[in-house]
């Protein structure tokens, strides 16, 4: 979906395909046909734009195949869709039954990773419509903290540098100019913005930046405001943000509210959770961590990294983190000029949710991201972007 911001540049929105993960060429193609197209009728757009999700696999198909690439293309152009962004966190994997810190590997020590996102950066200057000459790619902030050394540090700091260079190169080749974004997320090296700044100003170039997810941001207990300014003052770009929500817990000292959460308990994805204190943010590394006894300072509210669907956040006593979502989109593209120019909604535990709140068919899934989707244009032309056919 395209909007017209107020100064008159485009502004992308687009929903991430790891919601229907699939790690080869033939899973995406079918992606394409049984999910992205139906939600693009349910929405009645002739064009949707969709945050591609390519597993390594799938990547490498593309790559050493250029027909193969050329009849991607062709499927997303007959099906109505657009693709500007590309999800490059998981690097494969990311449907198995416990995901947990498989997520985080390979990192930016290792040398895996910064062959993956260089297929994705090629792949997507070859993926944009003819009309967009700006791509985005988002990668894990680095690495998983644990074990992250001043050797490690130095090492996927070269990574990311020999990465600008290769980006540099690709847009005098090809004249697409493709971005990469380290997305702060708990329990990483980089776990908040503030994090992400000492590491990226070490590199040269602007060509990577912070994906801000809202989700993180607000789990981590961030403060758009301030979050975002320090980026600025920093000259930090963003080249995509993710549009998610957070579960939230106001009361986490009452046993309905504990009883709430276990409920989401669940044993694929990392739900981390924090609180804040006295001294500080505090939290751990698993939802099932914070409810176990005191382990966690329940004095104050609650957050859990658990992407809830945007426009159905749970039953009192638990509640979504929609107003952090909400604050960061004024800021990022409520002003006079746009701070980034995608954006990507990113709610891909679906099938994680309780199972009451799940959808149990392809159809209920589509109306669930199409609904998601609307909530989203609806924030954003209540900004004064206009959308475009």
């Amino acid at each position: 979906m395209r909007f017209r911001h107020p100064d008159g540049t485009l502004v992308h929105l687009s929903y991430c395909t790891n919601v229907h993960p699939a790690e080869t060429l033939d899973g995406v193609l079918a992606q394409l046909r049984d999910h992205c197209e139906p939600v693009r009728r349910r929405l009645g757009r002739d064009r949707l734009g969709i945050g591609l999700w390519l597993a390594h696999d799938a990547a490498r198909t593309l790559v050493d195949d250029p027909a193969a690439l050329r009849g991607l293309r062709t499927e997303l152009d007959r099906r109505g869709l657009e693709v500007v962004t590309l999800n490059g966190f998981p690097y494969e994997g990311f449907g198995a039954e416990a995901v947990k810190h498989r997520v985080y590997r390979p990192d930016w020590t290792e040398p895996e990773r910064l062959a993956h996102t260089t297929d994705l950066a090629r792949l997507l200057a070859a993926l944009l419509p003819d009309d967009v000459t700006e791509g985005s790619v988002s990668t894990l902030p680095l690495a998983w903290r644990t074990g992250f050394d001043e050797h490690a540090a130095a090492t996927a700091r070269t990574a990311l540098t020999t990465l600008t260079e290769r980006l540099d190169a690709l847009e005098e080749l090809t004249g697409k100019s493709v971005r990469v974004a380290l997305e702060p997320e708990p329990g990483c090296v980089v776990e908040t913005t503030a994090d992400a700044i000492g590491p990226l100003a070490a590199l040269p170039g602007d060509r990577v930046g912070v994906c801000v997810d809202t989700c993180h941001l607000a789990t981590a207990f961030e403060d758009p405001a301030t979050a975002l300014a320090a980026l600025d003052a920093a000259g930090i770009r963003v080249p995509k943000a993710q549009l998610s929500t957070a579960l939230h817990a106001e009361h986490p000292h009452r046993p309905e509210v504990r009883a709430a959460l276990a409920a989401f308990v669940e044993p694929r994805f990392l739900h981390q959770t924090r609180t804040t204190t006295a001294a500080g943010l505090r939290g751990t590394d698993d939802l099932p961590e914070a409810l176990a006894g005191d382990t966690l300072p329940d004095a104050a509210p609650w957050r859990a990294h658990f992407h809830l669907p945007l426009h159905a956040p749970p039953a009192p006593p638990l509640g979504s983190t929609l107003p952090v979502l909400r604050d960061t989109l004024a800021r990022l593209v409520g002003g006079a000029h746009p701070r980034t120019h995608h954006l990507e909604v990113e709610t891909y535990t679906w099938q994680a949710l309780p199972p009451g709140a799940r959808p149990r068919t392809r159809g209920r899934l589509a109306d669930g991201i199409a609904a998601e989707l609307t909530l989203a244009r609806d924030l954003l032309t209540d900004l004064g972007l206009r959308e475009l056919p």
